[in-house]
């Protein structure tokens, strides 16, 4: 039941945090359209500060922005939940369906792979249906399933890849737009336009960049650390299940299998 839950909680919590920053983007938008003539306030440096800069910047790119950091933390908190040893390659079930296998005590080997659905119980689940076909046909069966729950495990991870590479496109997109803005305001004043008519235009293009890069540098970093972990723990799982395969016996395979 678990299991089942925490996507709904996680689903809830994103589309909560949409709700939120989109109704704070049509105050903003309202509140820029309702005194479209009055020129962004003047601060000094003692003023000036992430929340001021967010407050001047705010617009569909930084919702976007937002958004993705929001999704990108729920993906950071379910890969430090789920993508570890103890659910990939749990010690205990895992050092238990060796020991059967070792011993001989193949039905209870059975009886205990098809409650199990980690990577060597899935890998030797596969292996057992084949098993009235030979060991040739076992082990193609194993590695079909050995590659579904690698794959299984990288697409996991992937999500954070293309958050990652994802993020300084959309501030580069917000860059483009806060250059556009001072450039208009140059020239709806005949190329006369003083640093404080470029402000916000050019404090909205480099906004964007910062947030694109603190979106894309912890997205990026903590997808090479978990590809890494991905990729050590299932290699694991794969080897001891194909040393696994080798010593189950060739015969009819029990319907339950």
């Amino acid at each position: 039941m678990s299991s089942t839950r925490r996507p709904g909680r996680a689903r809830w919590m994103v589309w909560a945090g949409v709700s939120i920053v989109g109704a704070a983007a049509l105050s903003a938008m309202a509140q820029d359209g309702a005194t479209p003539e009055t020129p962004p306030p003047t601060l000094s440096g003692d003023q000036l500060g992430l929340w001021t800069l967010f407050r001047q910047s705010f617009d569909l790119f930084t919702v976007l922005l937002i958004l993705g950091s929001i999704a990108a933390v729920a993906l950071i908190v379910r890969n430090i939940l789920e993508v570890r040893t103890g659910v990939i390659m749990p010690a205990k079930r895992t050092g238990r369906l060796i020991d059967l296998i070792e011993h001989g005590r193949i039905d209870d080997a059975r009886s205990l792979v098809k409650r199990d659905d980690s990577f060597v119980g899935s890998v030797i689940r596969s292996a057992m249906r084949e098993s009235g076909r030979g060991k040739a046909a076992m082990r193609e069966a194993a590695e079909l399933a050995a590659s579904d729950q690698s794959a299984r495990w990288f697409r996991k991870i992937e999500l954070l890849n293309i958050i990652g590479n994802l993020g300084p496109l959309v501030g580069l997109a917000g860059t483009v737009w806060g250059m556009i803005i001072a450039f208009a305001s140059l020239g709806a004043a005949d190329g006369q336009a003083g640093p404080a008519d470029l402000s916000l235009g050019i404090s909205k293009a480099l906004f964007h960049t910062l947030l694109g890069l603190m979106l894309a540098i912890p997205c990026l970093l903590t997808f090479g650390i978990y590809r890494g972990i991905v990729d050590r723990i299932c290699t694991r799982a794969m080897v001891e299940s194909a040393r696994l395969v080798e010593l189950l016996p060739v015969g009819e395979p029990k319907k339950d299998a």
